[in-house]
């Protein structure tokens, strides 16, 4: 059997950890028997054969710029069969100004909300609030989530932009606190794929600090989902 290639691209914003966050993933990878490059910048998306070679691409790179050369590389392997997931802003907020990217995903960080003002502190924290992820049906019998029940986050609960391609398997719901401008509670998905061409797409938006990676859930949610996005034999 032919050994699954994973290619790790990292980079983007320092505050979300690319290196370091990655790196907690890499031994899985390797012990699931994919052999594992690491690229530290974009680059790699415009290179046609090595991207074609690829079957699974893990990118955590958070806001940054992309050529249109390489989120066109990146978008074609996808639709030959190429797997591509993330968590955080690593994917969801990915490259703003790139409508194709944003095409692609299907989804979009707009904001994470934060405390009552009286109680921030000017640091990471104050966008930090309890919130729960809560399985769909969808969700409830997706390899990816099965298994998996309701689980509550103290973190940043991000708010996100989408479209109706995408297969919502976990949501997450922000009030409508008396400090906030909108006027009713608003459902964001949290993980969610997409089928692009041949290939799948796996975004899940927990994420923004190591020890939310760690966080059981969200690790097999993760983990699973490099494996569910992988090219399949019908993509090859």
């Amino acid at each position: 059997m032919t050994q699954k290639r994973a290619l790790v691209v990292r980079g983007g914003w320092e505050g979300h950890e690319p290196v370091k966050a990655t790196e907690l993933f890499l031994p899985f990878l390797r012990d699931n028997g994919y052999a594992v490059r690491v690229e530290e910048s974009t680059d790699v998306y415009a290179d046609t054969a090595e991207m074609a070679a690829t079957d699974l691409v893990v990118q955590c790179v958070t806001m940054s710029e992309i050529t249109r050369e390489q989120v066109t590389g990146l978008s074609e392997a996808v639709v030959a069969g190429t797997g591509f997931t993330g968590w955080h802003g690593g994917i969801a907020d990915s490259f703003r100004a790139s409508a194709d990217y944003l095409h692609l995903v299907g989804g979009q960080f707009a904001t994470h909300p934060g405390k009552e003002p009286c109680e921030r502190r000017g640091g990471a924290e104050d966008n930090f609030l309890p919130h729960t992820i809560n399985l769909t049906e969808a969700g409830r019998a997706h390899p990816v989530t099965a298994g998996i029940e309701d689980f509550k986050l103290d973190t940043e609960q991000y708010w996100v932009l989408h479209d109706d391609l995408i297969d919502v398997l976990a949501t997450t719901t922000h009030p409508a606190r008396p400090w906030q401008p909108w006027h009713r509670p608003v459902t964001s998905p949290a993980v969610w794929t997409r089928r692009w061409g041949a290939g799948r797409v796996l975004v899940t938006t927990p994420g923004h600090s190591l020890d939310v990676l760690e966080h059981p859930d969200v690790r097999t949610i993760i983990e699973r989902g490099m494996l569910w996005a992988t090219r399949t034999a019908s993509a090859s």
